[in-house]
């Protein structure tokens, strides 16, 4: 593990989709069969992070019906365990630096479809925001109170 301290954070955005009755957007990771969490991913090379989170999310959920209602105040950031080092992203980072989106969900349930080409959710469904915590896995927890917190008037 010597040295993998020292690497960068990945750029990255989150999402928090809200339907029609408050509840928060989750998927039930594939790799990680235990663990839900909202969409989220990484920015490319030159894109900036609103288009990044739309198409996180469309990617991931197949949703393009949206209304942005808030861009989080600060970046939040996530270490990754020990266990994950050095194995996810190439071992390029030690964790995440993510922007946060709060959108609402204005379309159909027909529009969402987590079978897409690189599907990272095998299951997915609303909840209530302060069951998001005890939902993530135990390394995001902080983070997914932070963005609640950040939210809250919203929520």
């Amino acid at each position: 593990m010597k040295g993998l301290e020292n690497l960068p954070y990945r750029k990255g955005v989150g999402i928090m989709l809200l339907n029609q009755e408050a509840k928060v957007f989750i998927g039930k990771r594939i790799d990680n069969t235990k663990a839900w969490q909202m969409p989220q991913g990484g920015v490319d090379h030159k894109e900036d992070i609103e288009s990044a989170a739309k198409r996180e999310l469309k990617e991931e959920t197949g949703i393009t019906s949206i209304e942005i209602i808030k861009k989080s105040e600060k970046e939040f950031i996530y270490d990754l365990p020990n266990e994950l080092l050095g194995k996810i992203w190439d071992g390029k980072y030690k964790g995440q630096k993510q922007t946060w989106f709060l959108i609402k969900f204005t379309g159909d349930q027909s529009e969402i479809n987590i079978k897409q080409k690189k599907a990272e959710f095998y299951d997915w469904r609303w909840t209530d925001p302060l069951e998001l915590p005890k939902l993530i896995v135990p390394f995001k927890k902080k983070l997914y109170e932070q963005v609640i917190e950040e939210f809250k008037t919203y929520l």
